[in-house]
């Protein structure tokens, strides 16, 4: 590890260890909760809310505020507005509710930290699996103990892709249906597990090779993102062009295959939402 390595990682280290331990005490109160009946409520005609989800936000809120009342906290079910713009948390406490609400078991907790617009902590606790996908910038990614790193798949053809459909897909806009059909006839397989932030950490593990996806938020993808680029994968929106987790799109690879994913995507005419 290098000296400059050394210094972000240890300079972190409070809020590394921090984000590991809410996501894995979040990762608990879902456990306990689910299979068991749920009280649902509606943002959407798809996009839902559970009384887990709601627990699980206010258990990483009341322990963030309790280390760091000054800064700021991003989260999918509440967006206060708080006082230092110098550091930011980015949370989801349940990624893959819809899984989650019909007892299907992939779902996660997602937290992220952000340094003056720079994420330096991504975290991505998989509970049903004891799994934790963690990274810090330019320290490497880990799913649990062991380094992991991207795939070595060379071609679209042999590559296993994953992707998503948006909430919003009856009011108009891309539905991301185009761009699925392009790409069903370009690599080996597309899978759709239902959560964004698991998507990417099975790209970062190796497990698939290429990540695609539509109207998103920063809390789908903020810690992912990270552990992807740390494992050696190449993230950019669908054209190529650069991403950050305000991006509403997200193209991720092993980065091998990445400029063949961007050629698919280019292929497909963008609606205006």
């Amino acid at each position: 590890m290098s000296g400059s390595q050394h210094s972000i990682k240890q300079r972190f280290s409070e809020e590394f260890n921090l984000a590991k331990e809410l996501a894995r005490n979040s990762g608990k109160i879902l456990l306990a909760n689910f299979g068991k009946r749920k009280e649902l409520s509606y943002k959407g005609v798809f996009n839902l809310v559970t009384e887990s989800d709601e627990a699980s936000e206010r258990s990483i809120i009341s322990s963030l505020k309790r280390n760091y009342p000054n800064d700021s906290v991003l989260t999918e079910e509440s967006q206060p507005k708080e006082a230092d713009p110098e550091r930011r948390w980015i949370i989801d406490p349940l990624d893959g509710t819809n899984n989650y609400a019909h007892n299907f078991p992939i779902f996660c907790v997602s937290i992220a930290f952000e340094y003056w617009g720079k994420i330096i902590i991504g975290i991505v606790y998989n509970p049903v699996n004891d799994e934790m996908f963690s990274a810090v910038k330019d320290s490497g990614a880990y799913l649990n103990t062991k380094m992991i790193k991207v795939s070595s798949t060379e071609k679209l053809v042999n590559s296993l892709l994953a992707t998503g459909f948006p909430y919003d897909r009856l009011e108009g806009g891309e539905t991301n249906i185009e761009f699925l059909s392009a790409y069903l006839m370009k690599a080996q397989g597309i899978r759709r597990t239902g959560s964004a932030a698991l998507d990417l950490c099975f790209l970062a593990s190796g497990r698939i090779d290429g990540y695609w996806e539509l109207k998103l938020s920063p809390w789908d993808t903020a810690a992912g993102a990270l552990i992807v680029k740390e494992a050696g994968g190449k993230i950019s929106c669908l054209d190529g062009s650069e991403w950050n987790p305000f991006k509403k799109e997200i193209l991720a690879s092993n980065s091998i295959i990445h400029d063949q994913m961007i050629e698919v995507a280019k292929s497909v005419p963008r609606k205006v939402s």
